[in-house]
């Protein structure tokens, strides 16, 4: 795809899921989106592993002390020169200090979903941390999000259905609409009685930006319009791009940790296509341009090429590396990867990928959009058996990544800087894990559903294995709960390819038996030779179905 070769630093198909290698040219903008500028970096450095939970409108120092360093021996020095905040070199510190930004999660813009993948008979359950939404269009097609709460007797208003355009609780039946809420039926409520006031449903307020759906998480404070992404990139003319989206078994904060480390490409990806090969391990170089309570920017290559791509993070969630180059007709393009990390609870992330440029794909509008969605699982496939595992141990240990993270200078400069931003914030957020800090979750981990339909009605409403007080969830490591329930693309293919191998295997058996009852040869021949077009087809279909169905599985041998 020569578009996306152009987006990346090299031809790499599995680039299509990472910000990996985006250029081989400094860009001459910093950065081609339109963000409110960040002041001046506040002092980031380490704290002890207690929660901070003071705010204020300024930042605070606050103070630990630690115990007598342990002796140093002789590779102290070198230590030094490659690792980040050596626990040998951290220890002699006396003091350390962190500075604490006044910051409330609810007060933020997250990405739910990609407008177009949401269905348009049914309502979407989403989560955003601890916090259940749900999402669907009323009859004048406008995006509407509320609690995903009934507030008669709690149950899920994502379990319901769209009545008229509206919103309406399949328990008793009580029906929403409109942008606050508003409850306009009760069916038990005598004639002429007035439907109570209380029996509203909280809203969100929603937004459809560039194509991305983004809730304003706070009821206290009125959606902030300069904190809501727009990418200048994308909107200019000719701008093409690929989409996709996943729901994945681990932490939001592990998830932009991975999509922000290029050194693990040529590992973890080795062999995916011919641009990415364990040969191409090396060292990197960073340099951090911006700081600030809003996240950090900077740019960062190989060592053997300097400087070549700039990379932004942005609160809460949205992570971008983008280029800007000049064609051979010396127009200047825009080669764009962004990637919009929500929080959907806890041990649980959506991804929404998009990697795109201004100078087109020649031969995108050939390629089924579901074909190259494949390789995109496959490549998250790749990694997600150790960050889950990552995942897992965080959550026993209840330490800070100090504590347990090697940090080197070649390669892990994007992960501390992060984790020093969760220091500054994590105190306003419902939990995280900081490179210093830690805060552990004061609520139970949500169980979500599957999108709404016959899919959330088969697997979403029976209790596990029938066990009291057990709820059944989608396997997230299961590449058709992962991504196909939630690609309006993949699904279609999945259901087309299920319908033409069940008429294919019909037609089969139907040519079979009428070989057997066919007296003359010549038509006897006909038919088993038609029969078996007809297997071909069911094989195809087969394996097509398989690629929605069925993980990646690598080679542990060389």
């Amino acid at each position: 795809m020569e578009g996306v070769a152009m987006a990346l630093s090299s031809s790499s198909s599995s680039s299509l899921l990472h910000p990996l290698i985006l250029s081989r040219t400094r860009p001459t903008n910093q950065y081609p989106f339109s963000i409110p500028t960040f002041p001046p970096p506040a002092v980031i450095t380490n704290s002890a592993a207690n929660r901070l939970r003071r705010r204020s409108s300024k930042c605070h120092a606050v103070t630990t002390s630690h115990p007598p360093p342990p002796a140093m021996d002789q590779n102290s020095d070198n230590d030094e020169a490659v690792l980040f905040g050596d626990p040998s070199i951290e220890a002699g510190r006396s003091e350390e200090r962190v500075a604490v930004a006044d910051y409330d999660w609810t007060e933020e813009w997250y990405p739910l979903y990609f407008a177009r993948d949401v269905p348009e008979d049914a309502p979407l359950g989403l989560t955003v941390f601890d916090k259940q939404v749900v999402v669907y269009r009323d009859g004048a097609g406008q995006f509407r999000c509320y609690e995903d709460r009934c507030p008669h007797r709690l149950a899920k208003l994502s379990e319901g259905q769209i009545t008229d355009g509206k919103l309406e609780c399949l328990y008793h039946g009580w029906q929403f609409e409109g942008g606050e809420g508003k409850c306009v039926k009760i069916p038990q409520l005598p004639a002429g009685s007035t439907i109570p006031k209380s029996a509203c449903v909280r809203s969100y307020e929603i937004r459809d930006s560039q194509g991305i759906l983004w809730v304003w998480m706070s009821s206290r404070t009125p959606p902030n319009a300069k904190k809501l992404p727009w990418f200048e990139s994308v909107a200019k003319p000719g701008y093409q791009e690929v989409s996709t989206i996943h729901e994945l078994p681990y932490d939001h904060s592990i998830l932009l940790e991975n999509l922000m480390d290029p050194a693990h490409i040529p590992i973890s990806h080795d062999g995916t296509d011919t641009s990415t090969s364990r040969k191409e391990a090396q060292p990197l170089l960073f340099e951090v341009t911006e700081r600030s309570d809003r996240g950090f920017a900077g740019y960062w290559g190989r060592e053997a090429e300097g400087l070549t791509s700039f990379l932004r993070f942005q609160a809460p969630c949205v992570l971008s590396n983008v280029r800007e180059y000049t064609d051979d007709t010396g127009e200047k393009h825009y080669a764009t990867g962004l990637f919009l990390c929500r929080p959907a609870g806890q041990g649980k992330s959506m991804v929404l990928v998009q990697f795109g440029t201004t100078k087109g794909f020649k031969l995108a509008k050939w390629i089924p959009k579901w074909f190259i969605h494949n390789l995109s699982c496959k490549i998250f496939e790749q990694d997600m058996g150790f960050l889950s595992s990552q995942n897992e141990v965080l959550m026993k240990e209840k330490v800070p990544t100090k504590k347990l993270y090697i940090n080197l200078r070649s390669s892990d400069t994007w992960v501390l800087e992060y984790r020093k931003w969760m220091d500054k914030v994590g105190h306003g957020m419902p939990y995280h894990l900081g490179h210093s800090t830690i805060s552990l979750p004061q609520v139970p981990a949500v169980v979500e559903q599957a999108p709404a339909g016959f899919l959330a009605r088969a697997s979403a409403s029976p209790p596990a294995k029938g066990g009291i007080m057990e709820m059944h969830a989608p396997n997230l490591t299961s590449r058709y709960f992962r991504h196909v329930v939630h690609c309006k693309e993949c699904l279609g293919a999945f259901r087309t390819f299920n319908a033409a191998r069940n008429v294919l295997s019909g037609a089969a058996i139907a040519l079979v038996a009428l070989a057997i009852l066919a007296s003359q040869r010549q038509w006897k021949a006909f038919l088993l030779v038609s029969a078996g077009l007809c297997l071909a087809g069911v094989h195809f279909t087969s394996t097509v179905i398989a690629t929605k169905t069925t993980n990646f599985i690598r080679d542990h041998k060389r």
